[in-house]
């Protein structure tokens, strides 16, 4: 095992294998759409047949990758969730990028990897025809880019750079809710620069942010291509932007109050999950439950303020970062004019509390208290693995074993 963690690729690697077999074992279970799958795999079908518009609420890039595994896979449970499992595998890897780009401890690396793969939102998440797995994968994978300029090469600072900028520019081709990471990664560079001018070397303020503006833009409109093809009501240049404000309509309309609503002051406490299914199907009794890991999201809390404490009283920058990531995440919708919230619109976000819970164990020095950490939050997670992968459930009322509070029901 020393001998594996001290190569930070064959770490990634074996990561990677276990995360994709976890996250594709019974994945064509249930043989049913769920939830928001009746949405996208609808439209994913209308793309790959090049039809017509589709769920316009929202970019194409995610619908198209959907298409692209029914493609590959057919039109089954297989083809509908198959790009999930890989989006939710690279979730897991980014996780693993940044921490190692951030401390230089596999050994970190590996805990935040698995706090992600038993976080219980990037399972349901890696198992789902959503938009919600691409969101996370191409955002991970977008910082952990961005991190690996920092330290290149000068002569690899560029490219490493705009890798950054197309990989955020195609999460924001996913969902809009990308776009302000963007922003953040702008306001990142200037900060780190100013006080670590050797950061990026070679890269100037003004073109490191002209990069990353031009690079994620033409990024994102290139997810639209597909429009272009579309043998009814193509899309074409002159309708573009106003498609975008059609988008925009859409995004904010005032919808009808849902019995799963909630808002994000309360997110970050597990308290209103959602349940993607719950009905006898394929045989048995089966359910989904949208919940976070109650270790991973709650222990997230205390590590996020541990990690704030920690930047004010040593000026540590990545304490700071890993929390304002987090924080930004979560502010986001703060501004964002959306009429319902629901819990799953957190998800980026959960992600980010894997980060901060790795980080905060590192630079605590705690390493016993992160391995009984990784104990607890592992069995947790094999304690709720009925209800959140379709597994055969004894009968209607199983659910109430895992019902902790009346809001979870």
């Amino acid at each position: 095992m020393r001998l594996s963690l001290a190569r930070p690729a064959l770490a990634a690697l074996l990561i990677g294998i276990a995360a994709q077999l976890l996250f594709s074992v019974g994945v064509t279970r249930p043989s049913k759409l769920v939830f928001d799958e009746v949405h996208y795999v609808p439209a994913a079908r209308v793309l790959a047949a090049e039809a017509r518009p589709a769920n316009t609420e929202h970019p194409l890039l995610g619908k198209t990758l959907i298409a692209g595994g029914i493609a590959v896979f057919g039109d089954t449970p297989l083809g509908w969730r198959a790009m999930s499992t890989i989006a939710g595998t690279a979730t897991v890897l980014g996780v693993f990028a940044i921490l190692l780009l951030l401390f230089g401890s596999v050994a970190t690396a590996s805990y935040g990897a698995l706090f992600a793969a038993v976080s219980m939102t990037v399972f349901v998440h890696a198992r789902i025809a959503m938009l919600e797995p691409f969101l996370g994968a191409l955002l991970t994978l977008g910082i952990a880019a961005l991190l690996w300029a920092m330290r290149a090469p000068r002569g690899q600072v560029v490219r490493r750079w705009l890798l950054g900028a197309v990989l955020l520019g195609l999460a924001t081709g996913v969902k809009w809710t990308a776009a302000p990471y963007v922003a953040f990664a702008g306001i990142a560079f200037l900060v780190v620069r100013e006080k670590q001018p050797e950061a990026w070397p070679g890269l100037g303020r003004i073109t490191a942010l002209a990069l990353l503006g031009f690079a994620s833009v033409i990024a994102y409109f290139a997810t639209f291509w597909p429009a272009f093809l579309y043998r009814d009501n193509p899309l074409t240049l002159a309708r573009l932007i106003p498609f975008h404000r059609d988008m925009y309509l859409q995004q904010t309309q005032v919808l009808s109050p849902h019995p799963y609503q909630s808002s994000w002051i309360g997110w970050p406490f597990d308290a209103r999950p959602i349940w993607y299914l719950y009905e006898p199907v394929d045989g048995a009794v089966r359910g989904i439950l949208y919940l976070g890991n109650p270790a991973i999201m709650w222990g997230a809390l205390i590590a996020i303020v541990w990690l704030g404490v920690h930047w004010l009283r040593t000026g540590s920058r990545a304490a700071a970062g890993v929390a304002m990531l987090w924080a930004g995440s979560l502010g986001i919708w703060a501004v964002i004019p959306k009429s319902l919230g629901f819990y799953y619109y957190y998800y980026p976000s959960s992600i980010f509390a894997c980060i901060a819970l790795a980080a905060a164990f590192h630079l605590a020095g705690a390493r016993l208290c992160l391995f009984w950490f990784a104990v607890l939050a592992t069995a947790l997670f094999l304690y709720f693995y009925p209800i959140i992968s379709a597994a055969a459930l004894p009968n209607a009322q199983a659910f109430n074993r895992w019902m902790w509070f009346d809001s979870w029901r």
